[in-house]
């Protein structure tokens, strides 16, 4: 193999893996620094965060491998998903299985070194990651299996940083779920007619004409269960100040999605990158700044 195919190969595994498209990872990384901040009152060690940073990094890259093994016999037929390698043929099954492998032992080598007491949960995580894609075939509401695949990070990082999982992780695995499944139901919204005519289940198409409700009402969720976290920790404006602007993006997000239309409803699931920001942007003025402001 020359120097040039081995670059036009390791193209295509990137793609593969949409390294060429982080909102995926953003959105696992999010949920994931959430809970760092919250278990460690603000003072993660900066060992966990690299760590948790490149573990969310080489499991959302083992995702969507698995994700396009999964559906390499539907994504030819769906306008946004034909020219991905498996769907075009560039490259192959064996191929991506075997990508695939690599980088859940690369995922599982990094974090167990480090986080001992936390190698059953990145089995849990390796599991829950796999296995995902293929609830497309029979829940109604994969989305809601997304949220826990995509914020399985939130446990693991309070089992890191304190040794235990108490009420407070499930809490904001909790609020993760739904808000993965306002943000995947505007992301399934952009494939709906594709999605019905394969037989694809997903969210947007369980709530029918009550989407844009549905989605509006799982950020109101998720806003609501981290607004009853911060009020039982005691925080104060710069926690809520985080929610406040979290919750005027998700009004923002309305005004994308209310007319259904594809580029809107894409620029929305793109655009909760945001959100998560700001959760963890008020995560970090009420642990780190409001201390130091003497406030």
């Amino acid at each position: 193999m020359t120097l040039e195919q081995l670059k036009q190969r390791l193209t295509l595994y990137e793609k593969l893996m949409r390294l060429d498209k982080p909102i995926g990872t953003l959105l696992l990384l999010w949920p994931t620094f959430w809970a760092l901040w919250l278990a460690t009152e603000g003072q993660p060690h900066i060992l966990l965060v690299w760590t948790f940073a490149l573990g969310t990094l080489l499991m959302r890259s083992a995702g969507c491998v698995i994700n396009d093994y999964a559906d390499r016999e539907f994504d030819p037929h769906v306008k946004r998903t034909r020219d991905r390698p498996l769907a075009a043929g560039t490259v192959s099954v064996r191929e991506a299985l075997v990508l695939f492998a690599v980088l859940c032992l690369c995922a599982f080598l990094v974090a167990v070194p480090i986080l001992r007491e936390v190698w059953k949960l990145t089995l849990v995580a390796l599991f829950l990651a796999a296995s995902y894609p293929f609830t497309k075939r029979f829940f109604a509401l994969p989305q809601a299996y997304l949220g826990v695949a995509f914020g399985f990070g939130i446990p693991m990082a309070f089992a890191a940083a304190t040794g235990e999982i108490g009420p407070l992780a499930w809490t904001l695995l909790a609020a993760n779920i739904f808000w993965a499944l306002a943000y995947d139901t505007e992301y399934a919204m952009v494939d709906r007619d594709d999605d019905l005519r394969i037989g694809i289940r997903t969210a947007a198409i369980t709530f029918g004409r009550f989407d844009v409700v549905a989605v509006m009402g799982c950020y109101t969720v998720t806003l609501a269960i981290l607004g009853v976290i911060g009020w039982d920790l005691h925080y104060g404006f710069g926690y809520f100040g985080g929610l406040i602007l979290a919750a005027a993006l998700a009004g923002y997000h309305y005004t994308l999605i209310r007319e259904r239309e594809r580029d809107g409803c894409f620029k929305a699931f793109r655009h909760n990158n945001w959100f998560g920001a700001a959760v963890f942007a008020g995560i970090v003025v009420e642990l780190n700044l409001r201390p130091w402001l003497g406030l």
